[in-house]
């Protein structure tokens, strides 16, 4: 068992975990809202610590970084958890699962960096589901990366508290950070969390030079209205971050969204339009 870096020891035994802002306060033997940071007798545990559930080598563009190294391939790795509870979540298996309901390797990170080497990866994806979940198996990880010359590529929703973040960027050479809509009301409704803090996630990460593409996954009748994503294309091009690429994603029925039908291609359409009426000048779409 690996102690979790970023907590603090409250009277009672209670522990409260300080690495996103939902602070959880955990009592002995349970977990925080992540279902893999755990309270084992007063210390707070990463259940997760070297115990991938997920491994494959995909095309980088899955990510999807469409401009970072195109056509290279990354090693693609992922722990069970997540901090957010999206009801549109398409990898519920591994993201809403306990550590204990699903297989997983047995991967320190040496064995990660040298199975990258091994299948000429030039780089390493912590991926699929929520990577911040297991921050302590990545930065670990990502610095041996970085000591053999690859890269360290997050794909995230970036729903974390500053400082955990500070401190992993340094390893950090690519992100793709999932913007869910430029609501904090939605953002509360379907996943769980809120805006402002993704918002801090990005221009920190803009700030350390890290490469960053931004996901919109469109979901009919939630957050297709165009003034809104007009708003969310603004904010990008007001903060710098007009030549980011910016991925418009449709929406198919999933986990507990089965009962919206899948984006219309018109609506992606009309949301790269107002992407370039707004000053972006990289615009995909995806899913289709």
């Amino acid at each position: 068992m690996v102690e979790c870096r970023y907590y603090q020891k409250l009277e009672g035994g209670v522990v409260e975990c300080l690495l996103c802002p939902h602070h959880c306060r955990i009592t002995d033997g349970k977990t925080g809202i992540c279902g893999s940071r755990r309270n084992h007798a007063g210390r707070l545990i990463s259940e997760v610590y070297a115990k991938p559930c997920s491994l494959a080598i995909d095309p980088i563009e899955k990510k999807p970084l469409y401009h970072f190294h195109p056509g290279t391939k990354c090693l693609s790795i992922a722990c069970t958890g997540c901090n957010f509870r999206c009801l549109n979540c398409q990898n519920h298996d591994i993201s809403q699962a306990s550590p204990h309901e699903v297989g997983h390797y047995n991967l320190q990170p040496n064995d990660v960096v040298a199975l990258c080497l091994k299948h000429q990866c030039p780089g390493i994806a912590y991926t699929y589901t929520e990577p911040l979940t297991y921050i302590e198996y990545i930065a670990d990880t990502a610095r041996l990366a970085h000591d053999a010359g690859l890269w360290n590529i997050l794909v995230t929703a970036g729903y974390v508290c500053q400082q955990p973040l500070a401190n992993l960027l340094p390893f950090i050479d690519a992100a793709n950070i999932d913007l869910k809509s430029f609501s904090d009301d939605i953002y509360r409704k379907v996943s769980g969390g809120r805006l402002s803090t993704v918002l801090d996630t990005i221009l920190a990460m803009k700030q350390a030079g890290v490469w960053i593409e931004l996901t919109n996954l469109v979901i009919p009748t939630v957050n297709d209205d165009m003034e809104m994503i007009r708003r969310m294309c603004r904010w990008l091009v007001d903060n710098g971050l007009a030549d980011a690429p910016l991925h418009f994603s449709r929406f198919f029925p999933r986990y507990k969204m089965n009962d919206i039908p899948p984006t219309p291609l018109h609506t992606l359409q009309a949301a790269k339009q107002v992407a370039l009426e707004e000053g972006l000048r990289n615009v995909y779409l995806g899913n289709v």
